[in-house]
């Protein structure tokens, strides 16, 4: 039953990772506090996804974010994530960024056995060369399922005699992704490309699709212009 209950698990987490917006760090100015993002991006289907992130007033460039994103369909309300946190600029040298995120995940996710509410986090390091009209960067994360509730299906009942609804921890399914990405940018826009390979925390093994790719596009706000 354990090992019903972590696959179940693992196909949440694989068909729903998160990935937070792309920045090109060398763009963005101090002034420019508000940061409106819409994104487009092929996950086991395609997704659409919006955001918004503001700049705070500190020493180092700290992003707060908050994410939603669906997948295209009839059903979009089956399934969905959302995600809150944040990104950090940590060093600079020369053109040279090192930063990172964490961010905290609320998701929903429905087949034929089970649905599954899930919370979990995602973190992240990300090394790049940044110029003022373009960026390249690599992207190293982890996406780990913490807790989750099952209400199980008549189907998943009638296969699996006794399994139960209910919350079930501790952190069981995570994985690993890492990828590229690359994005041009304009006074108060950037558009930017990911893509991303998956594996699980085991290292053993892969998602039948272990492949994310992001197209995005980041609206960054003047504050001058406010009002």
């Amino acid at each position: 039953m354990k090992k019903i209950l972590l696959a179940i698990i693992s196909i949440v987490t694989i068909e729903n990772l998160c990935h937070a917006q792309a920045i090109n760090w060398a763009a963005l100015q101090k002034e420019q506090r508000h940061i409106v993002n819409l994104n487009a991006a092929l996950d086991y289907g395609t997704t659409y996804g919006a955001g918004y992130a503001y700049q705070l007033k500190t020493k180092f460039s700290i992003l707060l974010n908050a994410e939603h994103s669906f997948p295209a369909g009839k059903n979009t309300l089956d399934d969905f994530k959302t995600k809150i946190g944040g990104q950090i600029r940590l060093l600079k040298t020369g053109n040279v960024v090192f930063s990172a995120k964490l961010q905290g995940i609320f998701r929903s996710y429905e087949n034929p056995l089970a649905r599954l509410i899930n919370f979990g986090s995602d973190m992240s390091g990300t090394i790049g060369y940044y110029k003022h009209k373009w960026f390249a960067a690599c992207e190293v994360g982890f996406d780990k399922a913490i807790v989750t509730h099952f209400k199980n299906s008549e189907l998943a009942k009638q296969n699996f005699p006794g399994i139960k609804d209910g919350w079930y921890e501790p952190a069981t399914g995570g994985n690993f992704y890492y990828g590229i990405q690359a994005g041009y940018s304009f006074s108060q826009m950037d558009v930017y490309l990911k893509a991303d390979n998956m594996i699980t925390q085991d290292f053993k093994t892969k998602p039948l699709l272990p492949f994310y790719a992001q197209l995005g596009w980041n609206i960054k706000i003047n504050k001058k212009r406010e009002g």
